[in-house]
């Protein structure tokens, strides 16, 4: 279905920046930090807590007490009286965050909505089945970051290995990869420009504390890896025989995103430019075969466009999360759009990967691409476990 009366207020988003695994914020619960920055947010924006009627929170990596995490997360913000779901949907708990709020707008049954994600996958839990019938007794455990990533119980593969099915199957080498990954990071020294001017247009700094004692701030990403065309060239693929190095696949991260979704008026009412309108056009979702995640991307992205009534070629920015370089080039293969007219400004596949918020901030950066660009239709899709993807069209005018 298409989306008439979903807006974003132009300026009513955050994203901290990410932090690399077992960086910055790898001791930093990340509901109660989403909390805190959410609520820092709001009060630099001047929005009062009384503009919500509803919350949704998005969570992969379970937390200590992640039980009550949307009520928790909107107490903290300052809105105790409203509540909403908590949502996991893998990778794609961004664009599915923001569709439940959608739904609920387009429904009448909310007016504005404080959509949120967070993760921290770092230090994550390690999580212990006790089986009394298990040899000895003995249960079994998991780790629930890692665990995943290394298999997917239905393909029964690991998420690399998925990117060498889908890169044996189109063709995809080891030099395309490199290339993709090395225009991608050229791309991101776009968003440092002018003291990082772009980031700082949605970006929001992160107080660094050890008990009560500030110690720092963590105020742009972290992590980011030095790539050179030799550099890429000397790495070995992380499977034997195939093609995906660490060098063109993203890396976990830490950190949190939030966007306000709600009617027209409200939009209106708390934008930081009321010139500006962000509206929300559409989504979609696929899944593809199994053991080809990253083909799943492609399908996703034409639902959301279809309902749109719009192409890929009628859209003015495009953003992915293709966690390999190999998907990026497939992506834009069967999408018929050129590799660089995509994932200006960066991409997750260049800052990181910290599962529930990625979608979120490369939605964030889309909005602020496309108000550069002089407004115009803009498309996110990107892919998630079990070999699916969700996609968001959005229209800036």
């Amino acid at each position: 279905m298409s989306l008439e009366k979903t807006f974003i207020p132009y300026g009513g988003y955050w994203s901290t920046p990410f932090a690399r695994w077992q960086g910055s914020l790898s001791e930093y619960h990340s509901i109660r930090l989403a909390g805190e920055v959410g609520r820092e947010f709001l009060a630099s924006r001047e929005i009062t807590a009384d503009s919500f009627d509803g919350v949704v929170l998005g969570i992969t990596v379970t937390q200590s007490h992640s039980f009550y995490a949307s009520p928790w997360f909107a107490a903290m913000v300052g809105a105790p009286d409203i509540t909403g779901p908590t949502i996991s949907q893998a990778c794609a708990t961004s664009v599915r965050s923001l569709a439940s709020a959608a739904l609920e707008i387009e429904a009448g049954t909310r007016e504005c909505i404080l959509a949120a994600a967070c993760d921290r996958t770092s230090n994550g839990p390690h999580i212990y089945y006790p089986s009394p019938a298990g040899p000895g007794g003995q249960g079994r455990s998991e780790d629930p970051v890692l665990g995943n990533m290394n298999l997917d119980p239905y393909a029964g593969l690991a998420m690399t290995q998925t990117a060498e099915n889908l890169a044996a199957e189109a063709g995809i080498g080891k030099e395309e990869q490199d290339s993709i990954t090395l225009m991608r990071f050229g791309q991101y020294q776009d968003a440092l420009a002018d003291d990082r001017a772009f980031q700082r247009r949605y970006m929001v700094p992160v107080e660094l504390r050890r008990g009560t004692k500030s110690v720092g701030v963590l105020d742009a990403d972290e992590g980011i890896h030095p790539t050179t065309a030799e550099g890429l060239e000397r790495l070995r693929p992380v499977l034997e025989d195939g093609t995906v190095t660490y060098g063109s696949q993203t890396h976990p991260a830490d950190g949190n995103a939030g966007i306000i979704v709600c009617n027209q008026e409200n939009a209106t009412r708390l934008a930081r430019n009321r010139d500006v309108t962000v509206q929300v056009l559409s989504y979609g979702e696929a899944r593809t075969e199994k053991g080809f995640m990253p083909k799943a991307v492609v399908p996703a992205a034409r639902q959301a466009l279809e309902r749109a009534g719009i192409d890929a070629a009628q859209c003015a920015a495009i953003k992915t999360h293709n966690p390999f370089a190999a998907a990026d080039i497939y992506f834009s293969r069967e999408m018929r759009v050129a590799p660089e007219d995509i994932n200006n400004f960066g991409s997750p596949l260049i800052w990181g990967h910290p599962q529930a918020p990625t979608g979120m901030r490369a939605i964030i950066e889309l909005i602020e691409e496309l108000v550069i660009r002089g407004g115009g239709c803009g498309l996110f899709s990107g892919c998630a476990g079990g070999d699916s993807a969700m996609s968001m069209v959005l229209r800036v005018s």
